[in-house]
């Protein structure tokens, strides 16, 4: 009888342990649990009292009064020797955390949190036990990364402390605020009123007017302009607002509580259209708003003693108001033609002897750094802003993909750097199925970007970023970031792979979500194409463990909670759309996913080509779609496979790959296609899957019955500025997806 309660026990601290999120480094669970009440007091060291109160505070809500006595004890430990590092023990009799420095015990208590039954988050009761464990823990990064953009939609200071404590739950330590773009200036400027008077605010513009088709044709409250940010002045209706100063110490404190550190950012030289509306002498030359744009807006003036002085006041105090060590410049996408065509920079690069436009950018880089530096602050910036050359001193934040020089440019060059690329790490992009993996396996340190072992000792560590274009509310960032805000975690935290039982604590976890209100992104259906060919009959099914339920329609509508249940396989003899989404217990539905059924005869072999590879043609030019591929081609070329051609340095281009493929057996063949930005795959002259449009890399899938032989095989690709990808995989019969061989490509 006691070896059954034992193994009880036992299974009770690893079904516990099965919700650790991030995992940490050594975990040994004993027998036994650690009981916690209202006498259970925390008696911590005099440098820990803040992460004391912290703890009781959040016991005694749960318990209904602060604990008094004993039992849980916060203890400094020098011999810990990263800062972040903790060592938890729990046993029957106590609990003990400690640590080197007050970071460590404050996750340390993040640890123990995830470790109590999920109802503590907003329950009741007179007490709840914790099982007995021995944990030794510590990140391998030491920056662990949020950014949240408050300019292009603006945010509350509730949400913003939501979004910290999210964070902090997951020991996610840096919080980037984007605090100022074209769309809008949300920071009070006490030398300049009118950033926040006027340009605080705007009439609905292209982003909102996105938000609003959005919430029409998805039904989506989640895309809908928060009325908390709208007012009318003298009868004009205005979208936005601004933090004063107080907010933001707020923001800080409230961060600084949970070991987050708040770095601003306000973006110069380039993406400044809300502060030259009201200061048009921030321009090298003054003109209408309506020549402002060609790709970028009008960047301010780096020539101007003036614009100098505007600079440091604006960045002065924020350096008076941020303790942070890093204050972030951005220094992204500079529209430099403007500068080219400006006599007042030709005259000022030729008496200062800068060779060229970057290098006037890395001249007002440098003039800021050191202006950081008489504050005590570190300037921090985006990518660009190592090419026309940067001081050592500065850091940098890695977002191209497309240059993959900058991290190894600026790692041998001494800079400090945060790796945050486009793809992966941009928690914009609209999710599918892949974008979680994608997050999770994500190396900071890849080979690709050469880099030594003594160059990546540079790299800080890694970052998410929420740009917000088409995030108009709180619900929708937390569908955004959350699950993947989780997996950017135990990147940062452990680097380790695994995601398979990380896939287990992730749906262990949902009920703790679920009580602490995140709008999270619901799990996704099992992969499944988008597009379904059958011969006679097709059946259909996908089931979802636990909590989850699905459900679906066939007459075009979208399923709600009491549309059919999907409980049996569906017979289906006939074309058709089927709708189907995951529902959570709430009633909550997840994105809809349409599977078009073609009841389809198998397409019959042609005679295919000599040569091995394809045939591919390049157009250059800006397509919005790939149809639009036209006009006179820039080159022609063969590849072997389907995958973007080294060397194509175009900022916007369409390619077209011509050919057959030769597939060795009859069958249903699903393909799917991935890319940044659009793309459409024909075989046989039927399309298979359109993944078209100007998007993120996004994969979609279709199916074709194919008798053996070559079939004609038409892929169009179109990449509109920026990153690039391609890639297209295959599987039989609903087997294992894998990579189309080279060997079956003919033209």
């Amino acid at each position: 009888m006691q070896r059954i309660a034992v193994i009880v026990l036992l299974a009770l601290a690893t079904t516990a342990h099965a919700q650790l999120i991030p995992y940490p480094a050594s975990v040994n669970p004993a027998t036994g649990q650690f009981t916690i009440t209202r006498r259970t007091g925390v008696v911590a060291d005099p440098a820990f009292v803040s992460e004391a109160s912290y703890l009781k505070s959040y016991l005694g809500r749960y318990l209904g009064a602060a604990p008094t006595g004993r039992g849980i004890s916060l203890q400094k430990d020098a011999s810990i020797t990263n800062p972040e590092g903790y060592h938890l023990t729990i046993t029957p009799q106590q609990i003990t955390i400690t640590a080197s420095g007050s970071a460590g015990i404050f996750y340390g208590i993040q640890t123990l949190r995830q470790l109590l039954p999920a109802k503590i988050e907003n329950g009741s009761g007179p007490t709840i036990a914790a099982p007995a464990t021995d944990i030794t823990d510590a990140p391998v990064f030491p920056w662990r990364g949020m950014m949240l953009d408050v300019s292009r939609h603006f945010f509350s200071v509730t949400y913003v402390k939501h979004y910290i404590d999210m964070m902090a739950m997951y020991k996610l330590n840096h919080l980037h605020l984007h605090l100022t773009d074209d769309q809008g200036w949300r920071i009070e400027i006490k030398h300049y009123p009118r950033l926040t008077q006027k340009s605080a605010w705007r009439t609905f513009n292209d982003q909102d007017s996105a938000c609003m088709q959005l919430e029409k044709e998805t039904g989506n409250p989640d895309f809908r302009i928060d009325p908390a940010h709208v007012r009318v002045v003298n009868g004009r209706t205005e979208y936005g607002g601004f933090f004063t100063q107080a907010q933001i110490k707020d923001i800080i404190d409230y961060a600084a509580k949970r070991h987050v550190e708040v770095v601003p950012e306000i973006d110069m030289p380039g993406h400044m259209m809300a502060a030259i509306l009201q200061y048009p002498e921030l321009m090298c030359e003054e003109k209408p708003a309506s020549d402002w744009r060609h790709g970028f807006s009008t960047p301010i003036c780096p020539c101007k003693d003036t614009v100098l002085e505007f600079a440091k006041n604006v960045f002065g105090e924020l350096a008076d108001l941020f303790p942070s060590k890093y204050i972030h410049i951005g220094g992204d996408e500079v529209e430099k033609s403007e500068w080219k065509k400006s006599p007042l920079v030709a005259r000022f690069m030729e008496e200062h002897h800068i060779a060229s436009l970057d290098a006037l950018q890395s001249y007002f880089n440098d003039y800021m750094q050191a202006y950081f530096h008489s504050k005590g602050k570190t300037l921090m910036g985006w990518d660009e802003i190592v090419e026309g050359g940067i001081n050592s001193e500065a850091a940098v934040m890695f977002w191209r993909p497309w240059a993959r020089r900058s991290p190894y440019e600026a790692t041998a060059n001494g800079n400090k750097v945060v790796m945050t690329p486009d793809g992966p790490l941009y928690f914009d992009a609209w999710p599918d199925r892949n974008t979680l993996e994608s997050v999770y396996r994500y190396n900071p340190l890849d080979t690709m970007y050469g880099m030594s072992e003594e160059q990546q000792k540079n790299i800080l560590g890694v970052q998410a970023n929420l740009w917000t274009e088409r995030v108009p509310t709180g619900d929708r960032a937390d569908y955004l970031v959350m699950p993947r805000m989780g997996a950017l975690a135990e990147l940062g935290w452990a680097h380790k792979d695994r995601y398979a039982d990380y896939l287990e604590r992730l749906d262990a976890s949902y009920d703790r979500l679920d009580r602490l209100h995140v709008h999270y992104r619901l799990p996704d259906l099992p992969e499944m194409a988008d597009r379904r060919v059958f011969i006679d009959t097709a059946h259909f099914m996908v089931t979802m463990p636990g909590r989850w339920t699905v459900r679906y329609t066939t007459d075009g509508t979208i399923p709600g909670p009491a549309s059919p249940r999907l409980t049996h396989p569906l017979t289906i003899d006939h074309s058709l759309t089927l709708k189907v989404a995951v529902f959570a217990p709430d009633g909550r539905r997840g994105d809809v996913q349409e599977v078009g059924f073609d009841r389809q005869a198998y397409a019959t072999p042609v005679t295919g080509g000599a040569r091995p590879g394809l045939g591919c043609t390049r157009y250059k030019g800006e397509f919005n779609h790939t149809r639009d591929i036209g006009g006179t081609p820039d080159s022609a070329l063969t590849t072997p496979g389907v995958g973007l051609p080294a060397g194509i340095e175009l900022p916007a281009y369409g390619l077209q790959f011509r050919g057959f493929i030769n597939v060795p057996e009859t069958g249903i063949y699903s393909f799917f296609l991935t890319s940044d930005d659009g793309s459409q795959l024909r075989i046989a002259g039927r399309l298979v899957v359109d993944n078209d449009g100007m998007h993120p890399a996004r994969e979609k899938s279709g199916q074709i019955a194919l008798q053996k032989g070559a079939h004609t095989f038409a892929l169009d690709y179109m990449d509109g500025g920026g990153g690039g990808s391609l890639r297209l995989t295959y599987s039989k019969e609903d087997g294992p997806v894998k990579p189309v061989p080279n060997e079956w490509f003919s033209y």
